[in-house]
C-alpha cells in the first residue's frame, strides 16, 4: 500500500469510496461496517485538496484507491455546520489538562477504508500518516464519532489510541469528541 497526499486527479476515486460508505447511500446491511457523515462539494475537497494538502490517500499496488482520511485546521472545517459547532464546544472539553481550541487543535475526519483492506493495517497506518503532517503545527487532533457508529469508536480508540474527551449533539444526533496527542511522548 503506497500512502500519499490526493490530487485533484484522485477526486473521483474519493467520490465513489464516499458515495459507497456515505450514511445517505450506504445498503443498510453494510451500516455496521462503519459510514462516513461528512459531504463536501467539490469546491471544498478542491481547496482541501491543492491549498491545504488535507486529504491522505492509501493506494494499493494498482492506484487504486483504498482509503482516504481528510485533515485540516479550523480556518478550512468552520464552513461544515458541525465543525462549527465542535469549535464551540472544544473549550468545554479538556485533554490531559489542556484547554481545547482552534489554535492548539485540528480536525481530522473522516477516514473512509474500504471494506478489502479493513483489518490489513491501513486504517492505523494513515491515522498515522494524518498526525505526522500536523504535528510540527498542532499538539491535538480532535475528531468526533456519530454514537451510532460504534465500530468507528472501536477503531479509534482501539487502533488509533483516541481518547474521548466529552460529548454534544448536533442536529439531534449525538457525537462523541475524540483527542490524541500528535506527537508520542517520548
Amino acid at each position: 500500500m503506497q500512502y500519499v497526499l490526493a490530487t485533484m486527479e484522485d477526486l473521483p476515486a474519493i467520490r465513489k469510496l464516499l458515495a459507497r460508505y456515505h450514511k445517505d447511500t450506504i445498503k443498510p446491511e453494510d451500516m455496521p461496517g462503519g459510514f462516513v457523515t461528512t459531504k463536501l462539494s467539490d469546491e471544498q475537497f478542491e481547496d482541501l485538496i491543492v491549498n491545504r494538502k488535507g486529504v491522505t490517500l492509501a493506494k494499493d499496488e494498482n492506484g487504486e484507491v483504498k482509503a482516504f482520511a481528510l485533515h485540516a485546521g479550523w480556518d478550512y472545517w468552520k464552513q461544515v455546520p458541525i465543525m462549527q459547532r465542535m469549535t464551540e464546544v472544544l473549550p468545554d472539553m479538556p485533554f490531559e489538562g489542556m484547554a481545547l481550541d482552534e489554535t492548539n487543535t485540528y480536525q481530522y475526519g473522516p477516514v473512509c477504508v474500504d471494506v478489502s483492506v479493513r483489518g490489513t493495517g491501513v486504517f492505523e497506518t494513515i491515522f498515522k500518516e494524518a498526525l505526522k503532517l500536523y504535528e510540527d503545527r498542532y499538539p491535538v487532533m480532535v475528531t468526533f464519532i456519530n454514537q451510532i457508529n460504534p465500530r468507528s469508536y472501536a477503531a479509534h480508540t482501539r487502533k488509533a489510541h483516541m481518547t474521548e474527551i466529552g460529548k454534544f449533539d448536533f442536529n439531534d444526533n449525538h457525537y462523541w469528541m475524540m483527542a490524541i496527542k500528535t506527537k508520542a511522548e517520548e
